[in-house]
């Protein structure tokens, strides 16, 4: 997602408090006011030194996060802006920032090993904000612009491209707000299902329940629209990010800034299998008869230890930043590898930071 701004008023008490409510998805890539805080260790990996220090809950725990990658750059490219992540078919880490590039990093180092340019079919640049690395190696990249989803291929060029609903498209085209588009995409278990996840709520329905669009895969290898489902929203946050877990249900993200205390981001575990399928839908108002995703709470990142961060602009905890893209990277006893990355909007007063997390979806 873009830089934008939003300001807000903030109490004595409020910046005071120990839980936060963030001011609302649209601010969630704010300018800082403030000088940093301290320096941001960036090129350090930082570890804690006892299994009871890593508890961000009884669900998720954190290993370890990296700065090394902030504010550097890759063969003449900033490196930063990053909106998500994917493990790549050679084990490499895909981030893909939301300037139209696609770095390939080395999966323990995390420094680049190349980058790919991306544009739209006339040459313009991307919002781009949501990827899968297909089982052929193709890149599907959602852009917030349109919204679009496109699929390209490892060096870039573009060879197909999914249809989307009208009411998803950005008004006056549709009924969705600019830069509150397709923030997320997945691919569910069996490869053969994409879900795209918009960030905030289309006009006409409740400011608390966005829209996840799903395609199916047809014998063709091009995609078709599918069902459609609702997801609650937390107040005042959005979505900037979904995975599937190998289950069928999903790690959602939900992000949101309040200016003068910081982000808020919370780790939620949501099952759309019973979800009633919203696309014949036209609002969506909480009525009787439509089933929402059911979602859990699995962590709070504000909880999570700061194992020794510091932030540059004021956060709940100083391991905090605008945190927007995730990747399930593998499982170890029975818990999820998870990393998650935030998007820095080239921005002196926030960090491009990589978070190790272990995750359990034990329902």
């Amino acid at each position: 997602m873009r830089l934008r701004t939003v300001l807000a008023t903030v109490t004595a008490a409020l910046a005071a408090a120990t839980t936060v409510t963030a001011a609302g998805p649209a601010a969630a890539n704010p300018p800082a006011a403030n000088s940093p805080a301290a320096n941001s260790h960036a090129g350090n990996s930082h570890a804690a030194n006892s299994s009871a220090a890593h508890a961000c809950s009884p669900s998720v725990s954190i290993d370890r996060f990296s700065d090394a990658l902030d504010k550097t750059t890759y063969q003449g490219t900033f490196v930063g802006n990053f909106s998500a992540l994917a493990v790549d078919r050679d084990g490499s880490i895909a981030a893909l920032e939301d300037r139209s590039s696609l770095f390939g990093l080395d999966a323990k180092t995390l420094q680049p090993k190349r980058v790919v340019p991306l544009a739209d079919e006339n040459g313009a640049a991307l919002d781009s904000e949501g990827l899968v690395i297909d089982r052929d190696g193709t890149r599907l990249i959602t852009s917030e612009t349109e919204p679009s989803v496109r699929r390209y291929s490892r060096d870039g060029r573009i060879l197909d491209r999914l249809p989307v609903p009208s009411s998803l498209l950005v008004a006056p085209a549709g009924r969705a707000t600019s830069n509150q588009t397709f923030e997320g995409l997945t691919r569910l278990p069996g490869g053969h299902t994409l879900l795209a996840s918009m960030e905030d709520a289309i006009s006409g329905d409740s400011a608390n329940i966005v829209r996840f669009q799903t395609w199916e895969r047809t014998k063709g290898g091009h995609f078709r629209l599918g069902a459609q489902y609702a997801y609650p929203i937390d107040s005042g946050l959005g979505v900037p990010e979904v995975q599937a877990t190998p289950d069928g249900r999903l790690l959602v993200l939900e992000r949101g800034f309040t200016s003068g205390v910081g982000n808020t981001v919370r780790l939620y575990l949501a099952d759309p299998r019973r979800a009633t399928d919203t696309s014949g839908i036209e609002n969506l108002t909480g009525q009787a008869g439509v089933r929402l995703i059911k979602k859990t709470l699995l962590a709070d990142i504000a909880d999570c230890p700061s194992l020794g961060a510091t932030a540059k602009q004021p956060q709940p905890n100083p391991l905090l930043d605008n945190i927007e893209g995730m990747a399930i990277t593998g499982h170890d006893k029975g818990r999820l590898k998870v990393l998650l990355v935030s998007d820095d909007n080239q921005n002196a007063t926030q960090i491009t930071r990589f978070y190790y997390l272990r995750v359990s979806t034990a329902s």
